[in-house]
């Protein structure tokens, strides 16, 4: 009997240890999710000055970011505005486009992924408002755009790395790889973080870019707690298995030249944007190698300081304290 319990004891110390905690209880939160389809709206009529002031009630905010910063047409008090949306919503590649994406993605699945990614924020952030996500096609100007309780997807740029459209457009492979449907929440939670959680002016060096990269992606974490890492950071399986057999050579190189203080902008650059490659290491390397780093930086430190929240995370802006009592030493 002794033996027993004391094999029942073994066998929940090493399930605790390997459980994920942020596999978390959201079943009981409810967040009255619904994904806003501004690609239908734009396309379903003619456009005219009465269907305009519908878009403008409907989509508040979105719309003036639509026509503003993301098909350059401006504002409806503009001088030919109704027409330039009229001919935009009715351009052969538009159409094609909004065509495509209907035959692409599983509206219903996106939805459904959305839902438990903010029910995760909830469970985290209570108090705060869950945003309003809109899609739409936007002619292949911007994935993803953020703004106060907003983020809008242009379902064009999620089409599939096959998608015949992409080579034409110039995109290179690596960027391509990142352009599928599975990619547009993982994508969307990251870049509302940067929205929700902005990175101090003042941290300008490399060390603190590579850590509040890494908190975003502690946040996707969070917020999506089943999905593969290769998803939320865009990686293939081999280059997180480069990034894992050559962590301690990354990190010491980054130290040994003295780099992780820089402030020089191409320095910051080099680790944080993507890329084919980084060209530090080898050409078997993924670009934003540090990203990568980062995001272990904080996960280690997430781990070693079990009583910091979310939240306090997110709002913690000391990026060399995350380091130090992090206690990362890749070996």
């Amino acid at each position: 009997m002794k033996r027993f319990v004391f094999f029942i004891l073994i066998l929940f110390t090493i399930f605790s240890c390997s459980r994920n905690p942020l596999k978390v209880k959201v079943s009981d939160i409810s967040v009255g999710f619904a994904v806003l389809h501004f690609e239908k709206d734009l396309s379903s009529e003619a456009i005219d000055s009465d269907r305009v002031r519908f878009l403008e009630e409907k989509y508040g905010d979105f719309f003036k970011i639509f026509t503003q910063r993301m098909i350059w047409i401006g504002s409806p008090e503009e001088n030919n505005f109704v027409a330039s949306l009229q001919k935009f919503a009715s351009d052969t590649m538009i159409v094609n486009l909004e065509r495509l994406a209907c035959e692409k993605f599983s509206f219903a699945d996106l939805e459904k992924e959305f839902t438990s990614a903010f029910k995760h924020y909830k469970y985290y952030f209570p108090d705060n408002k869950i945003p309003m996500v809109v899609s739409c096609i936007s002619g292949f100007n911007q994935s993803i755009v953020t703004a106060d309780g907003l983020i809008g997807i242009s379902l064009d740029k999620f089409l599939g790395s096959k998608c015949h459209y992409y080579p034409e457009l110039g995109l290179p492979e690596y960027k391509c790889r990142r352009m599928n449907p599975e990619n547009i929440v993982p994508e969307a939670m990251i870049a509302f973080a940067m929205a929700e959680f902005p990175k101090n002016d003042n941290a300008s060096n490399l060390l603190s870019n590579i850590i509040y990269q890494g908190k975003l992606m502690y946040f996707a974490d969070a917020m999506l707690p089943d999905l593969s890492d290769t998803l939320k950071i865009g990686f293939t399986d081999k280059q997180i298995g480069f990034c894992k057999k050559n962590e301690s050579g990354m990190w010491a190189f980054l130290a040994e030249h003295k780099l992780l203080f820089s402030t020089q902008r191409m320095d910051v650059k080099r680790y944080i944007d993507d890329a084919p490659f980084t060209n530090s290491f080898s050409n078997e390397s993924p670009g934003r190698t540090g990203v990568w780093m980062g995001w272990q930086i904080v996960k280690a430190y997430m781990k070693k300081n079990s009583e910091i929240t979310l939240s306090q995370l997110m709002n913690n802006q000391n990026f060399q304290e995350i380091l130090n009592k992090s206690g990362y030493q890749p070996e």
